[in-house]
């Protein structure tokens, strides 16, 4: 996994996975977002960026399918809920 860190702006760190070619954005709240089938170039723009919030918005927000982020916070590490799924009733 590729991963980029940036220390202003709304989008604080990216990741992107080349097997699944999935894109994950940790934005300044603290919240992980997803999009999926998302080229290596475009996480490299992205990443080059002088304003990635702004690449974003034109680049990829609209542009790629949403997906579900897979990284985890190292500190709290994956939650039962993440490991086993939802409970049945």
């Amino acid at each position: 996994m590729q991963q980029r860190s940036f220390t202003s702006g709304r989008i604080r760190e990216a990741r992107w996975d080349p097997v699944t070619q999935q894109l994950e954005l940790r934005w300044e709240d603290g919240r992980w977002r997803a999009w999926k089938a998302v080229p290596q170039e475009v996480f490299r723009r992205l990443c080059a960026a002088p304003n990635p919030h702004a690449y974003w918005e034109d680049r990829i927000a609209e542009e790629y399918p949403a997906g579900t982020p897979v990284a985890r916070n190292a500190a709290t590490g994956p939650t039962l809920r993440d490991l086993f799924g939802e409970p049945e009733d």
